[in-house]
């Protein structure tokens, strides 16, 4: 686990909340939170979060969290966590959560960046970052998830044979992001030919946000494989 400190000019860009929470979503963010989430401080290891389970998956900035509840409707032994500054996604999780009757996940609203670097090595068999904010302006960049030090980040998580998937509907983000995952040297890109970052994934869940075509492409789903040590 990495003991460096957190850059001092880290700062989490873009809204921490939307429109006020519904009566129902505000009751759920203020009674079953804080049962689901965790420290702020100290090591964060899943396997002791979600103890029992074999598998542990992660989902970076999971939005309205139909992705997040929907893999972890389809793997009860599987067990998810998932990240989210955004309070309104947070309590969409907790809706999900509630309505699926899932017992396998655990969600905070925070900055992913700073959650990791307290996970121990070699923590998930899965990592998704799926659509994050493509700050598409050349002056944002910096402001975009995938960085040098998370690319680096997310490989150390991952179990040797883990996967990473990156989906984005932004060219920029995708040109941004593919040569700095490539230039890990613990990861390995899965795809042998274009229908493998093109075409959807058999086990991706479309959300309504990618349903809205907001971006400038079609959808890339980007796998990359942590190479064994």
């Amino acid at each position: 686990m990495s003991d460096a400190p957190h850059p001092q000019s880290r700062r989490l860009y873009g809204r921490a909340k939307g429109h006020p929470l519904s009566a129902r979503q505000q009751q759920l963010v203020d009674t079953m939170l804080p049962g689901l989430s965790w420290a702020d401080e100290g090591a964060l290891d899943p396997r002791a979060l979600l103890a029992g389970f074999d598998t542990h998956v992660l989902e970076i900035g999971f939005g309205a969290a139909e992705h997040l509840t929907g893999q972890a409707a389809r793997a009860p032994d599987t067990g998810f966590l998932g990240i989210e500054p955004f309070l309104n996604g947070v309590a969409k999780a907790l809706a999900g959560i509630q309505e699926h009757g899932l017992s396998n996940v655990r969600v905070k609203r925070a900055d992913a960046r700073d959650e990791i670097e307290r996970m121990p090595d070699a923590s998930f068999d899965r990592v998704f970052l799926l659509f994050p904010d493509p700050w598409p302006k050349k002056r944002h960049a910096v402001r975009r998830f995938v960085q040098e030090d998370t690319a680096a980040q997310l490989a150390r998580i991952l179990k040797p044979g883990g996967t990473l998937r990156v989906a984005t509907d932004v060219r920029v983000y995708a040109d941004w992001a593919l040569p700095l995952l490539l230039d890990v040297p613990e990861f390995s890109w899965t795809a042998s030919g274009a229908d493998d970052w093109r075409v959807a994934p058999a086990d991706h869940i479309t959300t309504r946000y990618q349903s809205k075509h907001l971006g400038d492409i079609d959808p890339v789903f980007m796998d990359f494989e942590r190479k064994a040590a």
